[in-house]
């Protein structure tokens, strides 16, 4: 495995950063899509896993995040205005850069949290730029802080501006998340039951970080886009899905949303929908206590998909 990371300036003069693990010949392509507060290379784990059964893995650290804040920027500000489909564009975006530089490879896209999200509304945007979609962390409605939290941000933009974080949305999300852990050790229980992957995170500054309010704004109501049935409606019959989780991920409602998610895609008629979802996992399940049983499973359905196109 070597490096491949690349820059790549988006349609709107953003310069995002793009975190790559090549192998020779890979038989596919794994592009991930990182969550809300965190960085692309955190999946280099995964990317050493995915090398060893033939892949190459990229994700892009979305922009207002890890090395792709842009100069003079506040971490957590995507833009100031419509930044959930900027940065829904960034990741096709970097979807067709991959391919051109692995013409004829196919890609498998994987999103997680925030980046889930985005790939909910890739697969009915861009549904051609991959084979098959993963979705980790995820949430078939807009979770309960989606109604509140519209009225609150838009009250904290006039109150700090739009490029700046509100300490009240932090709490009215990641603080909430964290209350089903009582009594917590950190800020970040709810992320895994690992406290080493736990204590990482909390030590990294480029992780856990408020997100703007603009962001904030805009994320809401990208949550409500993607949720619309007459546009998961649109996703490929064809398409192959694997939704997981941990039963105990706050983001996912403790397993619920992503029975609601899984749901709406057999409504939607699209025939191959798998669901994992672990027993007590919390919401980074490739970071959590039985993350090689996790990682095992994810690399399985990968070469399963890839089998299936040949």
């Amino acid at each position: 495995m070597r490096s491949a990371d690349f820059a790549f300036q988006t349609v709107d003069g953003a310069n995002l950063h793009v975190n790559g693990w090549a192998v020779e010949a890979p038989k596919a392509i794994v592009q991930v899509l990182h969550g809300m507060a965190e960085y692309g290379s955190r999946y280099a784990r995964l990317a050493e896993a995915l090398a060893a059964a033939g892949y190459s893995t990229y994700a892009h650290d979305h922009r207002g995040h890890g090395k792709s804040v842009a100069d003079g920027s506040t971490p957590g500000h995507m833009a100031d205005n419509d930044s959930w489909n900027r940065i829904v564009e960034d990741a096709h975006g970097v979807n067709r850069e991959i391919a051109k530089r692995h013409p004829g490879v196919p890609i498998i896209v994987l999103g997680h949290s925030m980046g889930s999200w985005v790939l909910q509304q890739l697969l009915f945007e861009h549904p051609s730029d991959m084979i098959a979609a993963a979705l980790s962390g995820s949430n078939g409605q807009p979770p309960p802080i989606a109604a509140l939290g519209k009225l609150v941000a838009r009250i904290e933009r006039m109150r700090v501006g739009k490029r700046n974080p509100s300490p009240i949305m932090q709490k009215l999300s990641f603080g909430e998340y964290n209350k089903a852990f009582a009594p917590n050790r950190t800020e970040f229980d709810w992320l895994s039951r690992d406290p080493e992957e736990v204590d990482k995170y909390v030590a990294d500054p480029l992780c856990g970080f408020a997100i703007s309010t603009q962001a904030w704004i805009d994320f809401l109501a990208g949550l409500h886009r993607v949720a619309n049935p007459s546009n998961v409606a649109k996703v490929p019959k064809g398409m192959p899905l694997y939704l997981f989780a941990g039963d105990r991920d706050p983001v996912g409602d403790f397993s619920k949303g992503m029975k609601k998610l899984y749901d709406a895609y057999k409504r939607a008629a699209i025939f191959d929908v798998r669901l994992k979802l672990y027993p007590d996992g919390r919401h980074e399940m490739l970071n959590e206590v039985n993350r090689q049983e996790v990682t095992h499973d994810f690399v399985t359905w990968c070469d399963e998909v890839v089998a299936a196109q040949a």
